[in-house]
């Protein structure tokens, strides 16, 4: 056994698991935490847990941010039992350290943290079918219904100003106007498509401000592969990664979904003739997200789906071009202009939301 092998069944040891430790190793595609599967044999047979190193890069107060994930893991236990379903499946079992601490802190200063394995499910990188789609969609407005009676505020920010669009503009003025590795002059009619959408960045911060739409607790990433989707039947049934649940719109959450899952083409793309919004998509995820939500969301939020979605495409496009300007020192990259065709993906998708506002308004309509 190897020195780093060994160091990770010392941590694994810290943790209450079940059975003796037999095996670590990596698993899955994650680009945030390092995630392990560890298995132990048992008595009746071998019990599998999912091991994470939470990135104190992103994530500066782990405390904070364990004690978010613990407090909406045992609401939703609680309502999931409650409404006849299994909580070992449909939600995610926080596995204590020995003394009943949520996660682990070695003399290093790395903290890690354990979940119980769910078996016979599988998470998916890409929308290969709208069924899928639509499956994730229930499982989000699920997630958003179960928690829609839980006091949102007393979450901590676990990223301050995550969706904050006007803080992200503010930002991106500053990298503009600092422009740290003199690449401005070359991004003038990014810069200038952003700048005419200003009054788009503050909708959705103003609105919750005045009270026009509730705070909510949201999960913030609602990606196809933050959804565990049953082998056998194919129903999603467990929505993982609960790192950025905090306070915030459920706009947030469906704008995020259909920026990543209904655009047509990749993030990186360079064409964008290929960079559009797919209306079949739209209308299986709005569908989906809608009836998952089970009546709980109002009728202006269902009436601002479209803006959500504008509005969190653009801010990722201005994160994207904030990070081109300063330099790259956020998003991983494979080649100098990458954050600039990922900027430019997102004000394309953006454009083509403009251009079928009228569709997209009469979607969601349907549902009022």
């Amino acid at each position: 056994m190897g020195r780093e092998e060994t160091e990770m069944f010392r941590i694994v040891e810290q943790f209450e698991t079940k059975g003796v430790p037999e095996s670590v190793a990596a698993h899955g595609n994650g680009h945030i935490n390092d995630t392990c599967l560890v298995v132990c044999k048992t008595d009746s047979g071998y019990k599998k847990y999912i091991l994470q190193r939470i990135n104190h890069d992103i994530f500066k107060k782990p405390a904070e941010l364990m004690e978010n994930v613990v407090r909406v893991t045992e609401f939703l236990r609680r309502k999931i039992a409650e409404e006849g379903g299994d909580p070992e499946r449909e939600t995610l079992r926080v596995i204590p350290v020995k003394g009943g601490a949520p996660y682990y802190q070695r003399e290093d200063g790395t903290c890690w943290r354990m979940y119980g394995f769910i078996d016979g499910a599988s998470c998916y990188d890409e929308v290969k079918d709208p069924q899928d789609f639509y499956e994730t969609a229930l499982a989000f407005g699920h997630f958003q219904k179960m928690l829609s009676d839980y006091p949102a505020q007393t979450l901590h920010e676990t990223i301050p100003d995550f969706h904050n669009t006007v803080s992200r503009l503010a930002g991106f003025r500053k990298a503009l106007v600092e422009d740290a590795v003199h690449r401005a002059q070359e991004v003038q009619e990014e810069i200038r498509f952003v700048l005419e959408r200003e009054k788009d960045c503050h909708v959705i911060c103003d609105m919750l401000a005045e009270g026009k739409i509730p705070f909510r607790v949201t999960h913030n990433d609602t990606k196809l592969n933050n959804i565990m989707i049953d082998d056998e039947t194919g129903k999603a049934i467990c929505v993982i990664d609960l790192d950025t649940v905090m306070p915030g719109s459920a706009l947030y959450d469906y704008g995020d979904a259909i920026r990543f899952g209904a655009c047509t083409g990749a993030e990186d793309e360079k064409d964008l003739s290929k960079i559009s919004c797919d209306m079949e998509l739209f209308s299986v995820y709005t569908k989906g997200f809608i009836e998952g939500c089970e009546g709980s969301l109002t009728e202006t939020e269902i009436k601002m789906l479209p803006m959500g979605a504008k509005v969190i495409t653009l801010e990722q496009g201005i994160r994207f071009l904030t990070d081109y300007l300063e330099g790259d020192h956020y998003y991983k990259i494979r080649y100098p202009e990458h954050n600039l065709d990922r900027c430019r993906t997102q004000l394309q998708m953006v454009k083509d939301l403009e251009e079928k506002w009228e569709l997209l308004q009469k979607e969601v309509e349907r549902y009022l």
